[in-house]
């Protein structure tokens, strides 16, 4: 088989593979920040994060593959290694640009819903309680 089919199939199959386990990993650990900004709405913060997995997979795959034939031709195995080692190290970039990114977006998210709260929390003391009884 050709060396560039080869280098081909091995960044796909590092790249989707890495792609798949940074989902996975940010969709079951980003669950319990969601329901907190959600303030306690599981239903609300799985569908969110669903939304931001497709988001995610579709940001990232899409890069991948206009990706695939950024780099130099391969006719040795030392060539298949440096391009390979370049386009897999362009997606881990990419990856961790994203969850940054992701990151930043949820502190806004959070910090905005934090507010909210102390606005109602605020209003709500401020208002006369109804006598038990």
């Amino acid at each position: 088989m050709d060396p560039m089919v080869l280098t081909y199939v091995a960044y796909l199959v590092i790249s989707v593979g890495l792609t798949a386990w940074v989902a996975r990993t940010l969709s079951s650990n980003g669950r319990a920040f969601l329901v907190d900004v959600f303030e306690g709405n599981g239903e609300l913060a799985d569908s969110v994060n669903r939304l931001l997995v497709v988001g995610f997979y579709l940001i990232n795959l899409g890069y991948v593959s206009l990706a695939l034939k950024i780099g130099g031709d391969v006719t040795t195995l030392q060539g298949a290694f440096e391009v390979l080692s370049r386009k897999v190290g362009l997606v881990l970039l990419v990856l961790g640009f994203m969850h940054l990114f992701n990151l930043l977006i949820f502190s806004r998210v959070r910090r905005s819903a934090s507010k909210s709260r102390k606005a109602r929390n605020a209003a709500d003391t401020g208002t006369p309680q109804p006598a038990d009884g």
